[in-house]
């Protein structure tokens, strides 16, 4: 695979000359909802739909996935309130990070998952389409953090979500806005 920059500033990741992925500078556009507690988005994460294997459509994502206890960052969304919000603790670990700053790839990944469970229909396979995200401050190893996901809209396959990540205090220190397409079964 290549890595082209247009001259607007949109970066491709090529095969061939297929545009497999491309990016852009943007900000996402959505009200971020206050974070539940600490205790409130663990006592969350125990609800979490797919922490059984068996009733999660990709058990080995990285992000959220239950079969990856060794290597993933175990991020669960479980229901923290009636208005769809979905919330977990997470605490990155040492390995996730330089200088003493986690890589803002893996503040990505946990902004990813959590949106998808917030707006998939259950018992579908809903994918990524399209996400922009914004790192507010840098987020720390071993330091407890509160991830939050929202449901915006969904018309017919396509659904859209928020995400967030908050510190303990309930600081934000990175936010997304997520498109998911629901796969269609053969």
């Amino acid at each position: 695979m290549t890595r082209r920059r247009d001259e607007d500033g949109t970066v491709r990741l090529l095969h061939g000359e297929v545009t497999v992925a491309e990016g852009c500078s943007a900000r996402p556009n959505v009200d971020v909802p206050e974070a539940p507690t600490l205790a409130a988005a663990t006592r969350a994460a125990q609800s979490f739909a797919g922490r059984r294997a068996e009733r999660h459509a990709f058990p080995t994502c990285f992000v959220c996935g239950p079969e990856r206890e060794a290597d993933g960052l175990r991020i669960f969304p479980g229901p923290a309130g009636g208005d769809g919000l979905l919330a977990a603790p997470w605490v990155p670990e040492p390995e996730l990070a330089a200088d003493g700053v986690v890589d803002p790839l893996f503040v990505w990944a946990a902004l990813d998952c959590p949106s998808g469970f917030a707006c998939a229909p259950p018992g579908t396979r809903t994918v990524l389409a399209s996400m922009t995200g914004a790192l507010e401050a840098p987020v720390h190893p071993g330091r407890p953090y509160v991830v939050t996901a929202w449901p915006i809209a969904s018309e017919g396959r396509k659904h859209r979500a928020g995400s967030a990540v908050h510190e303990q205090d309930g600081r934000l220190v990175a936010f997304a806005e997520a498109l998911w397409i629901t796969l269609l079964e053969n």
